[in-house]
């Protein structure tokens, strides 16, 4: 599809495209819309946040989010939950508290600086009146250090702490962040978000976009996309995600581009990416954000103790790939959606960007599983499978 030809399908409409499988565009007025985050509401709708703009890293980029009521048909309209005129606003984290409040979680940088990134959070509202309506308060910047940037939901400790995936951009003075020395953490709040601290997960330079999987019994698992773009890397923890393991790789490839795990109630581990590596393709580009054409004088960070990040391995094909033992190996792998995934640029309007990228799941009551990922950048796709779908679609060779 070209870009005009995705802008016109771009109605939220759900409209089965095969037996058991449903698909939307979901609206936007934006010409860039990437990095989408679902999550099911008290009333059992679903909601899709997604960052949108005219370029990833220009300060017109902000937080968006499209409702799908119970029962409904149709996405309703992009509503604006954010709006900072100096910062690009950017990888939204929906959170519904144990009190029963929602919560907005996203990153703001200036430009494509992403080591100088704060996290906000402001409450989402609900508009009683209109099921499609929701809106966010002001809100605020985590007490975290500058670079702190989030991809996976937040989750509850036994003890009723709150655990934010974080991975740090970690600043190199006089030199300009592209990834060099990125590493994960998990931001802890004791009293609902107020203040946090922050521990890091040790030996994972490299690692980011940690996405935790609770295995039962205080036991974790966490996923990692990787900026070296080899393959998914996973870590452990025993104490409820106070401590972990350093990441060790698994044998699903990544891109580095970004992964998102859960625990289907089958107990399998399922996780979304694009299962593609650096191996792969001869594909590069230069760094995340070569196209601002802003005015630095300053060098690409020196990889020197840190890692040599790798940008520009096609971001396709969108995969389900399936753990019976907890995460250490994904023998089953299941194709959402192939094509070429160019993204050797971030430009969503002239067709050259043919990604399909950061894609998220979510797993029904029912055992149906609802997926949504950016579609060459110019959109966010929505895809529905019925119950039965692990059976009934087609495998990765």
């Amino acid at each position: 599809m070209e870009p005009n030809d995705i802008a016109a399908a771009m109605t939220g409409e759900v409209s089965e495209v095969a037996p058991g499988r449903c698909e939307a565009f979901l609206p936007s007025p934006k010409v860039q819309n990437h990095a989408a985050f679902l999550a099911r509401l008290a009333d059992g709708a679903l909601i899709c946040a997604w960052f949108g703009g005219t370029l990833e890293g220009k300060s017109d980029i902000s937080i968006h989010a499209s409702i799908l009521p119970k029962g409904g048909t149709t996405w309703g309209p992009a509503r604006p939950l954010s709006g900072d005129p100096h910062r690009s606003e950017q990888n939204p984290v929906i959170f519904a508290a144990p009190d029963g409040s929602t919560w907005l979680f996203h990153t703001a940088q200036p430009s494509g600086n992403q080591d100088e990134c704060q996290i906000r959070m402001a409450r989402l509202h609900r508009d009683p009146s209109d099921p499609t309506m929701i809106s966010a308060e002001e809100g605020r910047f985590l007490d975290l250090p500058l670079g702190c940037f989030i991809r996976a939901p937040v989750a509850v400790r036994e003890d009723g702490a709150w655990l934010l995936p974080i991975f740090r951009c970690i600043q190199r003075p006089g030199q300009r962040w592209n990834g060099s020395h990125d590493l994960a953490a998990v931001g802890v709040s004791t009293d609902g978000g107020a203040n946090w601290t922050l521990d890091e997960v040790p030996g994972s330079i490299g690692s980011v976009h940690m996405s935790p999987v609770a295995l039962g019994d205080g036991r974790l698992a966490a996923f990692y996309r990787r900026r070296q773009a080899d393959f998914v890397h996973r870590s452990e923890s025993s104490d409820g995600g106070r401590t972990w393991s350093v990441p060790e790789p698994t044998d699903v490839p990544n891109n580095n581009s970004s992964i998102a795990a859960i625990r289907l109630a089958s107990g399998e581990v399922a996780i979304i990416c694009n299962p593609s590596s650096a191996a792969t393709s001869s594909d590069r580009r230069a760094s995340l954000y070569d196209e601002l054409g802003e005015d630095d004088a300053r060098p690409d960070a020196d990889p020197s103790g840190g890692c040599t990040p790798i940008w520009g391995v096609p971001r396709a094909p969108v995969a389900v790939c399936l753990s019976s033992d907890g995460g250490r190996s994904f023998p089953h792998r299941i194709v959402i959606e192939d094509g070429p995934g160019t993204c050797t640029s971030n430009d969503s309007t002239d067709g050259r960007n043919k990604e399909m990228s950061y894609p998220w799941l979510l797993e029904g009551p029912d055992g149906t599983l609802h997926i949504a990922y950016t579609y060459h950048r110019r959109a966010i796709k929505y895809v529905r499978l019925a119950p039965g779908w692990k059976h009934a679609t087609g495998g990765l060779a």
